[in-house]
């Protein structure tokens, strides 16, 4: 076990903001935590993520299109996915969803048939998917209350409401949660995290976006997943041991290629 016995459920080390030090970095987090997911959000990261799970043993990939990245959506996407997810360390199709924040994205038809061609590849593999909702909180829970049946999600960097989050509770999906939680204007969000079942927590940074306090503004590492873990405990009233086993098993069950080899 490594010192936190923690995982970083979502971390881009692909981003160019590791250019200069990534394996220098890597190398220490291998003893700081268990593990560390790495989602992809177009071709070339999806493919790096890979690598970097081949090269390093507590790495593990995600593929898929975010909704940020379909301008550049090449045909036969789902083939070349569909190869991807065959490798034994892909656990999950992610990161996809709807974006509605930026007005240069995709149409919002566009983005739903796109995410839901992704959902439906993701279950043909029996994987869990990674979902980024920004702005859209009414059209993603509306997906997951008519179309996603019998499968498994973890909602990255969860802001909806607590209302959106027992409709999910409901239906046995998971949250991540991640600096935002740590912020004094994030109370809505500290409010959902004690509403959901420990069982369905996982502990993410979304690195190198959204570092926690005190590093708020600076460049994020999936090493300050312990300050998140640490100040959700005192908000949980657990012991952070407790607390992190618990996620670092959540993050096993969800992602059953992993728990396969543990």
């Amino acid at each position: 076990m490594s010192r936190t016995g923690l995982w970083d459920s979502h971390a881009h080390m692909d981003s160019d903001y590791f250019a200069g030090d990534r394996d220098e970095l890597l190398k220490k987090l291998e003893q700081d935590l268990d593990g560390i997911i790495n989602p992809g959000c177009d071709a070339s990261t999806s493919e790096f993520a890979i690598n970097l799970a081949e090269k390093y043993d507590f790495i593990y990939a995600a593929v898929g299109w975010h909704p940020e990245d379909l301008k550049k959506l090449p045909a036969g996407y789902l083939d070349r996915m569909a190869g991807w997810v065959r490798h034994p360390k892909v656990v999950a199709i992610g990161e996809i969803g709807l974006d509605y924040y930026w007005k240069e994205n995709e149409p919002k038809e566009v983005q739903k048939k796109v995410l839901l061609e992704q959902i439906d590849l993701a279950r043909q593999f029996s994987l869990p998917v990674i979902i980024h909702d920004r702005e859209a909180y009414g059209d993603i829970l509306e997906i997951f209350q008519k179309e996603v049946k019998n499968m498994e999600a973890v909602f990255h960097c969860y802001s909806g409401s607590l209302e959106m989050a027992k409709e999910l509770v409901k239906r046995g999906h998971y949250f991540g949660f991640g600096g935002t939680s740590t912020y004094k204007n994030a109370a809505k969000v500290r409010k959902v995290l004690q509403y959901v079942p420990k069982e369905r927590i996982l502990f993410e940074t979304d690195s190198p976006y959204l570092a926690p306090v005190p590093y708020r503004g600076k460049r994020n590492n999936p090493g300050y997943v312990e300050l998140t873990a640490r100040n959700a405990a005192e908000i949980l009233k657990i012991d952070f041991e407790e607390l992190a086993a618990m996620t670092t098993a959540n993050v096993k069950r969800l992602f059953r290629k992993i728990g396969s080899k543990a």
